[in-house]
């Protein structure tokens, strides 16, 4: 885990952020963003149950207005103000505290909160509407978007980690999965290796197979048996110490098909071609042109919708690579470049996807360097 001086380098930087857009207090509800200025990290955000509240002022640590059951784990970050409640309180959930703190913090100041594409506001609505009858709080300006997009070194390092504990369990993938493996067994097999190699948990893992590619790219599985001449592709967001990473690798059972081959091919003279243009000063859909012009001919992407995106505290953030996004890319941010290929021309489709983080004059590859070939299963 990260020491202290990290998490007191964020809150700075983001309080920097907060006095540009003359913000006197950041109400944070989500776990990415608690998360990422505090280093507290519990799988109890799997309970609906209870909300968590981190008030950020424009000077000074973060305040945690959070159930009583949380105390001791926060008070092992950088939080030293921890308010707490016992929850769930039918009547009131932890509000008027909130309602106290934003005020004692903000006064007649202006308060954000995370509203962009990817902000989610968790906690009960009816709380909320509550919460705004007496306190006008508004958007953070994307404060926390524009913080979290550009990591620290110590972020970089950890996703690096994830990214070589998942390439060495695809590595294993051929111990899994041959001709006549269920699918199903399959993904169970490949988290197994994924814990094996070092993974705290895996929290994403999607794929598909078939002779002419896959469906669907999110796709959990089912219960056919790998079959001889068909494609395979595993899709995993392992996290190690709070990080993920996300990439895939297709492998072939037995030899590969012309189609299938082709369109392998496609996918790597379209990754080759977003590496190009891929350093600091491009913009997000500049790597979409370059990508898409290799796997459309420039018709405007695919199904999936986007060729990559922000990658960190969570399996996607930020930027996504499409027409639309004009991010200008930073040094220190890190991605994933995913094109996908139609196979034959038909509804069957093959993408690919590697991490990177992006230098004043290039990239660097976190995750393992992909076989020029697909890789292929026994049969």
């Amino acid at each position: 885990m990260f020491d202290k001086a990290e998490f007191l380098t964020r809150i700075k930087h983001v309080q920097t952020r907060m006095a540009a857009h003359d913000l006197s207090a950041l109400l944070l509800t989500q776990e990415a963003d608690i998360r990422y200025l505090t280093g507290y990290l519990t799988r109890f955000w799997e309970s609906p149950t209870r909300p968590w509240f981190l008030v950020l002022p424009t000077d000074g640590l973060p305040i945690a207005v959070i159930p009583s059951i949380g105390a001791e784990l926060m008070s092992r970050t950088v939080v030293e103000d921890i308010r707490t409640w016992s929850a769930p309180n039918y009547s009131d959930d932890g509000i008027t505290l909130l309602r106290d703190c934003l005020r004692e913090v903000a006064g007649a100041g202006r308060i954000g909160t995370p509203h962009g594409i990817e902000s989610h506001l968790r906690m009960p609505l009816g709380d909320w509407i509550k919460l705004r009858d007496e306190i006008e709080i508004g958007s953070d300006m994307q404060v926390m978007r524009a913080a979290r997009m550009v990591k620290t070194p110590r972020e970089v390092e950890a996703i690096s980690e994830a990214c070589q504990i998942a390439g060495r369990a695809f590595a294993r993938v051929p111990e899994k999965a041959r001709a006549g493996s269920p699918l199903s067994d399959v993904f169970r097999g490949f988290q197994i290796l994924c814990l094996e190699e070092g993974a705290d948990w895996v929290p994403y893992l999607s794929g598909g197979k078939g002779h002419d590619g896959y469906d669907d790219v999110i796709s959990t599985a089912s219960e056919d048996p790998l079959a001889v001449g068909e494609v395979l592709m595993l899709d995993t967001g392992v996290i190690r110490n709070g990080y993920f990473s996300d990439f895939d690798r297709n492998f072939s059972v037995g030899t590969p098909s012309d189609p299938i081959a082709r369109a392998y091919d496609k996918l790597m003279e379209a990754t080759l071609a977003g590496e190009a243009v891929l350093k600091a000063g491009a913009t997000a859909a500049d790597i979409f042109h370059a990508m898409d012009k290799v796997c459309t001919g420039g018709a405007g992407g695919q199904s999936a919708g986007r060729l990559g995106h922000g990658l960190g505290l969570q399996l996607t953030e930020g930027l996504s690579f499409i027409a639309d996004d004009h991010t200008v890319l930073e040094a220190g941010m890190v991605i994933t470049l995913e094109p996908g290929a139609s196979v034959s021309g038909g509804a069957g489709l093959m993408v690919h996807e590697d991490d990177y983080v992006v230098t004043n004059t290039g990239w660097e590859r976190l995750s393992p360097a992909p076989s020029a070939q697909l890789m292929r299963l026994d049969t």
